[in-house]
């Protein structure tokens, strides 16, 4: 399957690690949205003229195989269904983690996998909270619906420490790991969806640890290439499910992503990496579009 790109989306966590890297060059790619132009004599469920997702890179063609596509549900505008790939992160988490609506879920970190990912666990019926530091981040979720916006996990509040289920870990730093292992209730879970690229901080690991063994804490990665690409015996939940009901949430209005990007020409790709990287410019991410 092949043909032009129309759009194509920035990822402000891995893109940005390999932005500020030693090694190079660097092909950078997470998500795309093309208009099937080409097709082999195999396929009879997609027509030219179609639009279809696909994690293809940042270029003004793509070509994939037909099992690495789904295809938009109608109306859905190109640079909405983008997001479906940033959906996925914590999606993974939805389908691993024992903790069940309505317990209480804190994220920390609302950049835009936090962001959305808040969305999502709210959604589904969970009592969420979500907190990060950065004000202008904060605005952007409270405009996003997010229900409890805090500028830090809630440490002394009664309403919150020692009752939450769920942590999910969306910034990488390691001082929101150790916060967070501090509000779980016993038995809760810490799932580490933001990697942690380097040591932000003098934390000892003894100070986790304690935390881990007394509240019986189950503290694991939040990596979410856990499922497989499709769906198998035994595993019903998969990658590329994942993505086709993502299309379909963000289709029927469930998640949000109105204000959170801007759409600019992909010549404009330094700028905003550099405002990415600084955290400025006012949204969470970039949407390129190759029509401009």
């Amino acid at each position: 399957m092949e043909g032009r790109t129309i759009v194509t989306l920035a990822s402000p966590g891995t893109e940005l690690a390999a932005y500020t890297g030693t090694s190079f060059p660097v092909h950078f790619g997470y998500a795309a949205v093309f208009e099937v132009e080409r097709k082999g004599s195999g396929v009879d469920d997609l027509n030219l003229g179609d639009r279809v997702f696909c994690m293809g890179p940042h270029r003004s063609y793509q070509s994939c195989a037909r099992e690495e596509l789904v295809p938009l549900p109608a109306g859905l505008p190109p640079e909405v269904a983008l997001f479906a790939r940033l959906m996925n992160v914590t999606m993974t988490t939805l389908h691993t983690t024992r903790i069940r609506p309505p317990e209480k879920v804190l994220v920390t970190g609302l950049g835009i996998v936090g962001n959305i990912g808040a969305q999502i666990f709210s959604s589904c019926g969970y009592e969420v909270t979500a907190c990060d530091p950065n004000a202008s981040r904060r605005k952007i979720a409270e405009r996003s619906g997010i229900p409890c916006v805090l500028p830090g996990v809630p440490i002394g509040r009664t309403d919150v420490e020692g009752r939450v289920g769920l942590v999910l870990e969306c910034s990488g730093h390691e001082q929101a790991v150790l916060d967070g292992c501090r509000v779980l209730r016993k038995g809760g879970e810490l799932v580490m969806v933001g990697v942690p690229w380097k040591r932000l901080t003098d934390i000892y690991a003894h100070e986790l640890l304690r935390q881990v063994f007394h509240r019986y804490i189950t503290l694991r990665s939040g990596w979410e290439w856990q499922l497989p690409l499709g769906a198998a015996d035994f595993q019903g939940n998969s990658i590329y499910g994942n993505l086709a009901a993502a299309l379909g949430w963000l289709a029927e209005g469930r998640v949000r992503v109105e204000g959170l990007y801007h759409a600019i020409s992909p010549s404009r790709a330094q700028a905003a990496y550099s405002r990415l990287l600084e955290k400025k410019g006012g949204v969470l991410t970039y949407v390129f579009s190759w029509s401009k």
